[in-house]
C-alpha cells in the first residue's frame, strides 16, 4: 500500500509540473531547451532538417568558363588568402550554405533568401573545423544553421549559437561583397566561380523567391518591425566595438559614393557603387570590414537600437524617421 501511495504522489507531482519542465521543446529534431531566444519564436520554415541541402563538395570553374552566368547576375564575392571566389545567388537560393576551404582555411558561405543576407564565416570553433547544414528553422525570418559536430543551432545574422553545446559562442565573420558578376570578375579576373555541378537536381534558372524582394510583406514574423524605409530596402549593416549602424542604399545613392564616418569610435569609409548595387566599408588603413548587406527589416529585427546613416544631415539617428 505504501508503494502505491508513493507512485500516486510521483504522478501528481509530474502532472503539476510545468509543461516546459516535463518536455523540452524539440523542432526539426533540435532540442531547444534553454535556448538564448524564446523557443516559440523559432519557427519551422517548411523544409525538414537538410531539406535544403548544403553544398559540401563545391566545384569551381575559372571566370572564363561559366556560360550560364549573365553579367548582371548577383554573386557573393569572397577573397581569402589571396584567392577570390564567387558564389552565384541563383545557386545559393537553393542551398543557402557552402562548406568550403581557401587553402587550409575552412570557410562557410551562407545566404538567407528571406533576409537577403550573405555572410561568410571562419568555419572553426575552439580550433576545430566545422561543417554546417540548414536546420529548416528560422529566427526573425533568418536561417538557423547547425553544425554537424554538436548540432548547435547558429543564427546567421547574429553569428551566435543560440542552443546546443556551443551556446553563446559567436562565429568570426569574414569580409564579403554582394555585387554583380560583371563587377566581381572585372576586379578579380582570376576568380573562381561556384559551378552548378552541385550533386543536386535543381532548376537554377528559376528563382524560387521571385517577387519577394519587391513585396513589403515577409513570410514570417519578426520581433521588431522596422519603419522609415521599404522593409526590403538594401542596407549595409556594421557592428564595430558594440555599436551598430545601418547605411541604407537609398541614402548612399544621394552621395558621391564615398562616405567618411565614425562607428564605435573608429574612423571608417563606406563606398557605394550604384551601378552594381554594392556597398562596402573599410577601416582607416583601407582594410575591408566584415559588414552585412541585406534587407532593412532583417537588420532592424536583430538590431533595433541601430544608428542609421542619413545623407541629408550627414548624421546618424536612432531608428529610421
Amino acid at each position: 500500500m505504501r508503494e502505491v501511495i508513493q507512485v500516486f504522489a510521483v504522478c501528481l507531482t509530474l502532472l503539476a509540473a510545468p509543461l516546459s519542465a516535463r518536455a523540452a521543446p524539440v523542432k526539426n529534431g533540435f532540442d531547444l531547451a534553454g535556448a538564448l531566444v524564446p523557443a516559440e519564436e523559432i519557427l519551422a520554415g517548411g523544409p525538414p532538417r537538410d531539406g535544403i541541402p548544403a553544398i559540401d563538395q563545391p566545384v569551381f570553374l575559372p571566370a572564363r568558363a561559366p556560360g550560364d552566368l549573365k553579367l548582371q547576375d548577383r554573386v557573393l564575392g569572397v577573397l581569402v588568402n589571396g584567392v577570390a571566389k564567387a558564389y552565384p545567388l541563383a545557386i545559393l537560393n537553393w542551398h543557402e550554405i557552402v562548406n568550403d576551404h581557401f587553402g587550409k582555411t575552412p570557410v562557410t558561405v551562407t545566404y538567407c533568401p528571406l533576409c537577403g543576407t550573405g555572410m561568410a564565416f571562419l568555419a572553426e570553433v575552439a580550433g576545430q573545423a566545422m561543417k554546417f547544414g540548414v536546420s529548416g528553422l528560422l529566427y526573425n525570418s533568418d536561417v538557423l544553421l547547425y553544425d554537424r559536430r554538436t548540432e548547435s543551432l547558429w543564427s546567421q545574422i547574429d553569428r551566435r549559437a543560440i542552443s546546443g553545446p556551443h551556446q553563446g559562442v559567436r562565429l568570426v565573420s569574414l569580409p564579403l561583397e554582394h555585387t554583380s558578376w560583371l563587377d566581381w570578375r572585372q576586379r578579380h579576373p582570376d576568380t573562381l566561380v561556384l559551378s552548378r555541378d552541385t550533386g543536386q537536381v535543381r532548376d537554377y534558372n528559376r528563382d524560387p523567391y521571385a517577387g519577394y524582394e519587391n513585396n513589403r510583406e515577409t513570410y514570417f514574423p519578426v520581433r521588431f518591425r522596422a519603419q522609415g524605409y521599404h522593409p526590403k530596402e538594401r542596407v549595409l549593416g556594421l557592428e564595430i566595438d558594440g555599436q551598430f549602424k545601418a547605411y541604407p542604399f537609398a541614402e548612399l545613392a544621394k552621395t558621391d559614393g564615398t562616405v567618411g564616418d565614425r562607428v564605435g569610435g573608429r574612423a571608417i569609409v563606406v563606398r557605394f557603387d550604384a551601378q552594381h548595387a554594392n556597398a562596402t566599408a573599410q577601416d582607416a588603413d583601407g582594410k575591408l570590414l566584415a559588414g552585412v548587406v541585406g534587407f532593412w527589416f532583417a537588420w532592424y529585427a536583430f538590431h533595433p537600437e541601430t544608428l542609421v546613416y542619413k545623407a541629408r544631415t550627414q548624421e546618424a539617428a536612432k531608428g529610421a524617421r
